[in-house]
């Protein structure tokens, strides 16, 4: 009889994809991956630490999962992911019920983690003692990629699913400790790529979404010039070359290294969705230099006026921190006045919060906590608007959407996306009525006529079943 693991994956996409190769590594090994965490014999945590609240959460959903461990099924409790890479001696220390953990970096030592069994260091070669829910110094582990050829057991629906293209960063900004978790900037083969994005078409996938830190530096490390460009032009290839992929989107482009190559690639393929992900953070240029940024409104504008006379009709993402240390009312003021010239279609705010390994933490010139929440509400509030108006230009359009299945909220709406809404992040369409004889189906394009324009989402009827 086979035994069950449970997994919760906390975080982002990239959180994600690491979580499907552990589950698939499992698998191959004849583990059986179950939903319900009292059903399970071992229970994983795929934890994330990247800001406060989610730190937050990965430790009550430790605590949840140590809960089943005393009262259910479940004998061992294994703790992955960033959270580890960050407290690995905490946990050690104040979490006796975690048997074992796993570091972004040890993704291939799940196996024996869930197992409970020693494992050989990646750099010596040689059997090292297992400390108590411990597994590797850190300092002996090679750097972690999956490949093509690693195992992978999906969760997200089989018409949609994440590429992660590369792992680490070599960017210096100062609130972030990415580099800290994940190592440094390494790009997966051109090639391996590639290959699983022809394999994922025949499975069934219609969208894949790319995924890195920072996609733009695709290929640097490789000695690839314009690396990303030319990945995308190859899958642009694989898609028009597939039964049912049709959407290639990017996430996480990095602003100073966006050129006109990239721009024009995804222009000249329409299987390269016209999205651009591009955190921009802030855009007072004294702001960007204390997180070591670069750049300012007057250059971004630029860059974004580019976009859109290179790519018609592309929507664009962006991300901002507020009350980053120093940030003065000037400096938010003009962070305001560019995002209502900018006019993005979509828009994150993060709170800044102090983490103790990143630099920001030591500058000075900290924001209230209060001054903070007041300047993330000021500043969403006025996207809102912004989303709101675009939004409703588009009723009376007709648009391709892919399909997703019944609503979460009600099973009596539907739901799917337009190419300008990335999947979990973005809004939606949801679909209150279908033309005669015309029945949605999950995972297909259909053309939706669009009816009504809300803050974020938009409704429309369904018209028939096909681009």
């Amino acid at each position: 009889m086979s035994k069950k693991v449970g997994f919760v994956s906390l975080g982002c996409p990239k959180n994600l994809v690491d979580s499907e190769v552990m589950m698939g590594m499992l698998a191959q090994q004849g583990w059986e991956i179950t939903p319900d965490a009292a059903e399970a014999d071992v229970l994983v945590v795929n934890t994330c630490s990247f800001i406060e609240p989610a730190q937050r959460e990965s430790v009550e959903t430790i605590l949840e999962m140590a809960g089943h461990k005393q009262t259910g099924r479940a004998q061992r409790l294994v703790v992955a992911g960033c959270l580890v890479e960050r407290f690995r001696g905490d946990l050690r220390r104040e979490m006796p019920e975690v048997d074992a953990v796993v570091g972004t970096n040890q993704l291939e030592q799940i196996v024996a983690a869930c197992s409970g069994l020693a494992t050989p260091a990646v750099a010596s070669h040689a059997l090292l003692p297992v400390l108590p829910n411990d597994f590797f110094d850190p300092q002996l582990t090679a750097p972690y990629l999956y490949d093509d050829l690693t195992p992978r057991l999906r969760a997200t629906p089989r018409h949609s699913a994440y590429v992660k293209i590369a792992e680490g960063c070599d960017h210096p900004c100062t609130f972030c400790v990415i580099p800290q978790y994940r190592g440094k900037f390494r790009s997966r083969r051109f090639e391996s790529v590639a290959a699983e994005a022809a394999r994922l078409g025949r499975e069934g996938a219609r969208e894949l979404v790319l995924i890195g830190q920072d996609t733009t530096c695709y290929g640097d490390d490789l000695g690839l010039k314009n690396g990303l460009a030319s990945l995308l032009e190859r899958l642009a290839g694989v898609a028009a070359e597939s039964e049912h992929l049709a959407w290639i989107r990017t996430l996480y482009f990095y602003p100073n290294r966006v050129n006109q190559a990239l721009l024009d690639t995804i222009a000249a393929h329409p299987q390269l969705c016209k999205y651009v992900d591009m955190p921009l953070q802030h855009a007072s240029a004294a702001v960007l230099k204390r997180m070591k940024r670069g750049g300012d409104g007057e250059r971004f504008l630029k860059l974004l006026g580019r976009m859109r006379a290179t790519i018609p009709g592309v929507a664009l993402r962006t991300s901002f921190i507020v009350g980053f240390p120093g940030e003065s009312e000037a400096d938010f003021d003009e962070l305001c006045q560019f995002v209502s010239a900018a006019e993005f279609d979509w828009m994150g705010v993060f709170a800044y919060s102090d983490e103790d390994t990143n630099q920001a933490t030591r500058l000075d010139g900290k924001v209230p906590a209060k001054e903070i929440e007041r300047r993330r509400r000021a500043l969403m509030a006025l996207q809102r608007k912004i989303s709101r108006r675009k939004r409703r230009a588009l009723v009376g359009e007709q648009r391709r959407v892919l399909l997703e299945g019944p609503s979460s909220e009600t099973d009596l709406l539907w739901e799917g996306r337009i190419e300008g809404q990335a999947p979990e992040i973005d809004g939606k369409v949801l679909i209150n009525d279908c033309a005669e004889g015309v029945q949605p189906r999950v995972g297909e394009f259909a053309t939706v006529e669009i009816s009504e324009a809300q803050d974020y989402d938009l409704v429309g009827r369904l018209v028939a079943i096909g681009s």
